[in-house]
């Protein structure tokens, strides 16, 4: 895998994720990492990896066709898809989650798109 799109540190949060659904431990993380297609549309908000097949990630998926869903994708497929002769999947360096994953799920569902702000977002810093 390039570390350009899944660097050593974010692997190592999505795999101790990866770890403690393995274990069975109930919990509702926050996306580690944001993939997004600036050419095709599609976007994913990434909570774990799988311990036993660490190509394989979970996550929130929207192909950007108006029905997000959650999912499992394989990083080696995000890293060979291409544009052109360019990647076509990149990380967004600057994003960075506020809630859990099942926030965004819900949300996404109420769209039809993944969205970048949390209801409690919208409204912080309006006074």
């Amino acid at each position: 895998m390039t570390a350009l799109l899944l660097p050593q540190a974010i692997r190592e949060q999505l795999l101790a994720n990866g770890r403690k659904t393995a274990e069975l431990i109930d919990h509702d993380p926050l996306p580690v990492v944001k993939l997004f297609s600036p050419y095709m549309g599609g976007t994913w908000l990434l909570t774990e990896l799988d311990p036993e097949e660490p190509d394989i990630a979970f996550g929130l998926c929207d192909l950007g066709v108006g029905f997000p869903e959650l999912g499992s994708v394989r990083i080696s497929e995000l890293e060979g898809a291409r544009f052109g002769n360019v990647p076509a999947i990149e990380r967004d360096r600057h994003w960075r989650a506020t809630g859990p994953l099942s926030a965004y799920t819900d949300e996404a569902f109420k769209a039809g798109y993944i969205v970048d702000r949390l209801p409690s977002e919208v409204g912080e810093g309006a006074q």
